[in-house]
């Protein structure tokens, strides 16, 4: 039986998880932003990466931000349960984590630059929260979608690790994997901080620099 005092900060198995449903989430077909596709297929050259770092409201901004990146949405990732939906993940018994969808363009913006963000704007040593927000939904991840991608993303993991131990901090917990199925989240969280400018944002760095690679 699924223990609800620990649903907060234990992923569930697939036995505890909530059933998959059937449809997938219907989304607007421009950004609200800049215009550009919510869904693929995206035009040639473009890359895909996914990153989770708490709350994704806050996390689709600064991404959207970012010069050369073409198209961003949120939604649930490296659970169980297929087509969850906010109140799905909020349960805690979809072991979803709240994710963003970053689509750019390598020749205008690197994978290094776009994951250097990733770590100076989120602690990434807080395992199953970020800040306030307690929860499996809020762990830290890197989803990859090609091999540079991952290599990058584990050797930034490194490097960025030695400057946290030299503060004190404690290790990272950030997962990182070859990206699994993205489920897009519900039309009114899409680009949420563009149509609510003062809504919540839990984004909080460590003050902390992470050294870019060489081959940056």
């Amino acid at each position: 039986m699924f223990n609800l005092f620990s649903k907060k900060t234990e992923i569930p198995t697939a036995a505890e998880a909530l059933p998959d449903r059937e449809a997938g989430m219907r989304v607007p077909d421009a950004h609200h932003v800049n215009g550009n596709p919510l869904k693929g297929p995206f035009p040639e050259g473009l890359e895909t990466l996914y990153v989770a770092m708490g709350c994704f409201w806050g996390v689709e901004r600064l991404f959207w931000q970012i010069p050369g990146v073409y198209t961003t949405a949120v939604g649930y990732m490296a659970g169980t349960t297929k087509n969850a939906t906010y109140r799905d993940v909020c349960t805690g018994r979809t072991g979803h984590t709240e994710a963003v969808m970053v689509v750019y363009d390598p020749k205008k913006v690197s994978v290094e630059r776009l994951l250097k963000a990733f770590w100076e704007e989120h602690d990434p040593t807080q395992g199953m929260r970020q800040g306030n927000d307690v929860g499996t939904q809020y762990r830290s991840g890197i989803y990859t979608t090609t091999p540079e991608q991952y290599e990058v993303a584990v050797e930034t993991c490194t490097a960025i690790a030695r400057q946290l131990e030299a503060k004190g901090m404690g290790p990272i917990t950030t997962e990182i994997m070859h990206a699994p199925e993205f489920y897009y989240a519900e039309p009114e969280h899409q680009q949420y901080l563009s149509k609510n400018p003062g809504g919540y944002c839990n984004l909080r760095g460590t003050g902390v620099t992470c050294p870019m690679p060489a081959t940056a």
